[in-house]
């Protein structure tokens, strides 16, 4: 049975999806307390947790959270379809996961379809990305999660020119240095469709320092054309359709500051992979206070980084760097964005930044052919003013 409601914001804010009903109208579609609902508004939907209400919610309306809102893309009075459904199949997997076993690749792809379709709900994905935490994933099932991941998002494909796409681990304060390493790449002739994460773990993630100068929340569609046009973008990757399961993944990774090896890995080649990079670096900041504090755990992560790619079909490189202590000198949105700009218009700047920026970028020349030395060539680029010039063009 299916109701026709009309939604209202309900007056507190919730991390989870839920709807609230009068009980005359759970009655009728037969849902009792925590029951779960399909709320669907045209293309969009979500599976809630159902909760009752005598007095908040009049009959004929459905209180919706923030959140729910939010994922629906209405405001109040917006009329919805409410209706009972059955967990799915994929809840059993979780289950399968939880006891520690093995999960096929048909049996992933299914978790991943239904995580971008809201078919689990907050509790069941928790229950996954903690499960993969604690009982873990081998190789092939984070292979069979990065392949879903990719292939059931928007793709990028570009008919000229050499891709390449860099990724730091984050976790450690004032990491800015795509906003040098993208213009700085981008200057040279190669193409580098940037997609970046808001903060997980710390002040500010690189879509964060970025949206202080310009738009990221970009379609793929934008992120093609100003990558063609000017040869680099930074741009949100929660606003694409690529791999979107990442995003929810995420969501629930945040409030808990967790970051798995299995999703780790997972989202950052997937992402990889869907911007159609050949070439990627992968920057592990080591260092007390980095998610990385032992050397031989970051030499076994690149290791996994670049067997993952071979994998893909990708040349990975991964670079153990310093993150013992902040880079630069500001840490937060605003503040990062006026330091790496600062240090495009000087042309100079904190050591920290620009070595690792510089060497970053270095890599990329590296390991596409470029130049022989490729921090010699970066930085060449970054004192001439290319950098400050490309990162105009891109803003």
């Amino acid at each position: 049975m299916v109701l026709i409601l009309r939604a209202v914001k309900v007056p507190f804010r919730s991390g989870r999806f839920a709807v609230i009903l009068n009980e005359e109208d759970a009655s009728e579609l037969g849902v009792r307390e925590g029951d779960r609902l399909r709320v669907r508004y045209g293309r969009s939907n979500l599976i809630a947790t159902t909760q009752l209400s005598r007095e908040i919610v009049e009959r004929g309306f459905a209180g919706l959270t923030d959140l729910s809102m939010g994922e629906l893309g209405i405001d109040d009075g917006a009329e919805i379809e409410v209706y009972p459904v059955q967990k799915p199949k994929s809840v059993e997997l979780v289950k399968k996961k939880t006891r520690g076993e093995k999960l096929t690749q048909d049996e992933i792809r299914r978790i991943v379809e239904d995580i971008i379709n809201n078919a689990l709900n907050e509790v069941e994905l928790t229950a996954f990305v903690i499960s993969s935490m604690l009982r873990g994933m081998d190789f092939d099932e984070i292979e069979w999660l990065t392949r879903a991941m990719i292939e059931t998002g928007d793709r990028l494909y570009f008919e000229k020119g050499i891709v390449v796409d860099k990724h730091s681990i984050g976790g450690v304060p004032g990491n800015k240095i795509s906003l040098i390493i993208v213009p700085t790449v981008a200057a040279a002739g190669l193409l580098i469709p940037k997609t970046a994460s808001r903060a997980i773990t710390s002040a500010s993630g690189t879509a964060d320092t970025m949206e202080v100068l310009a738009s990221v929340n970009l379609s793929i569609d934008e992120i093609k054309e100003i990558t063609e046009r000017v040869g680099g973008v930074i741009a949100w990757g929660g606003a694409t359709n690529i791999a979107p399961a990442d995003d929810k993944i995420i969501r629930i990774e945040h409030p808990l500051s967790i970051d798995p090896r299995p999703q780790l890995l997972a989202s950052v080649m997937a992402k990889k992979g869907s911007v159609g990079a050949k070439h990627v670096i992968i920057d592990i900041p080591v260092g007390e206070g980095a998610k990385i504090e032992k050397t031989d755990t970051a030499r076994a992560l690149a290791n996994d980084f670049i067997e993952l790619g071979r994998r893909l079909g990708l040349n990975v490189t991964a670079a153990l760097t310093y993150g013992g202590q902040p880079i630069g000198r500001a840490v937060g949105p605003a503040l990062e964005a006026k330091e790496a700009l600062k240090a495009m218009e000087d042309r100079a700047g904190s050591a920290s930044l620009l070595e690792k920026s510089l060497g970053i970028a270095g890599i990329l020349f590296e390991m596409t052919g470029i130049a022989a030395n490729g921090y010699a060539h970066a930085r060449k680029i970054f004192e001439s003013g290319k950098t400050l010039e490309k990162f105009r063009e891109i803003i």
